[in-house]
C-alpha cells in the first residue's frame, strides 16, 4: 500500500513539475527574426536596399514593444543568404531549424509588398507665388503587404495575414511609430508613401502582438479588417 501511495505521490509530483515548466516556458517572450522584404508591386520608391531596411523598421518597432526577443540583422542576414532564402522565400523544416539554431530565432517573418497605389487630387483654393505652390492638393497612398510567420522547428507557417497601411491628407490614424527612415528611404519620410509605410508596420506589428502574445480575443478585430479587405478585393473585380 506504501509503495502505490509513493508512486501516486511521484506522478502527481510529475504532472506539477511539467505544468510549472509549462507555465514558464509559455510565460517567456517569444525570439523573433524578420527577414528581407520582398517587393512585388510598382512602388516607385522600392530600390535597392529597402528590403533589409524595411526589416530594420520592423526589428525596432517589435523590440520597443516589449514583447519579443528581436534577434539581431547582423546574425540573421548571413544565414539567410547562406540558405540562399533570398531567392526561394521558403523555409523547410531542416533549414528553418538550421536558422533557429544558429540565430536562436524562434520564428521568421517574411514580409512581401505586394501592392502600392498612390493617388493626388487637386482640393482648390492652392496658393502660387513665384513660380511655388502651397496647398490645393491631396495626396493618398496605399501599401498591401503579406506577412508569414514561419515557425523554424517544424518550418510550417504558423501565421500568416495581409497588412494594409493607408495614408490620407496630412496625416496617418495609427499609434506611435518609434522608427526612423534612413538610407535608401530617407527621401520618403514626409510624403504619402512614408506615411503609408509607417501605419503598415505599427498594424504589422500590433498583429503579432495579437496573435503571438496576447491572445486575449484582440484575433476578432484583425479577422474583422481581413474580412472587410477581402470584401473590398471582390468588389473591384465587378464578379457577376
Amino acid at each position: 500500500m506504501k509503495k502505490v501511495i509513493f508512486g501516486v505521490a511521484l506522478a502527481l509530483g510529475g504532472i506539477a513539475l511539467a505544468g510549472g515548466a509549462l507555465a514558464q516556458g509559455r510565460s517567456g517572450k517569444p525570439s523573433i527574426g524578420v527577414a528581407e522584404f520582398k517587393n512585388e508591386s510598382g512602388a516607385g520608391w522600392w530600390r535597392g536596399g529597402v528590403g533589409w531596411e524595411l526589416s530594420g523598421m520592423l526589428s525596432n518597432e517589435l523590440s520597443s514593444l516589449g514583447s519579443f526577443r528581436v534577434v539581431e540583422r547582423s546574425k540573421l542576414e548571413s544565414v539567410l543568404e547562406e540558405q540562399n532564402l533570398a531567392a526561394s522565400g521558403r523555409v523547410s523544416s531542416g533549414t528553418g531549424a538550421k536558422i533557429g539554431k544558429l540565430t536562436g530565432a524562434e520564428y521568421l517573418v517574411m514580409g512581401t509588398v505586394t501592392s502600392y497605389e498612390e493617388n493626388t487630387a487637386s482640393t482648390g483654393g492652392g496658393v502660387s507665388f513665384k513660380g511655388i505652390s502651397l496647398g490645393g492638393k491631396k495626396s493618398d497612398a496605399y501599401l498591401a503587404v503579406d506577412i508569414r510567420v514561419v515557425n523554424t522547428t517544424t518550418g510550417e507557417i504558423d501565421y500568416s495575414r495581409t497588412i494594409e497601411g493607408r495614408s490620407s491628407g496630412g496625416g496617418i490614424s495609427v499609434g506611435v511609430f518609434r522608427g526612423g527612415f534612413g538610407g535608401a528611404l530617407a527621401n520618403e519620410s514626409k510624403t504619402p508613401a512614408g506615411k503609408a509605410i509607417r501605419a503598415a508596420l505599427v498594424e504589422i506589428t500590433d498583429y503579432l502582438d495579437c496573435v503571438m502574445v496576447q491572445q486575449d480575443g484582440c484575433e476578432a478585430e484583425f479577422g474583422a479588417k481581413e474580412r472587410k479587405r477581402r470584401d473590398s478585393n471582390k468588389k473591384a473585380l465587378k464578379l457577376d
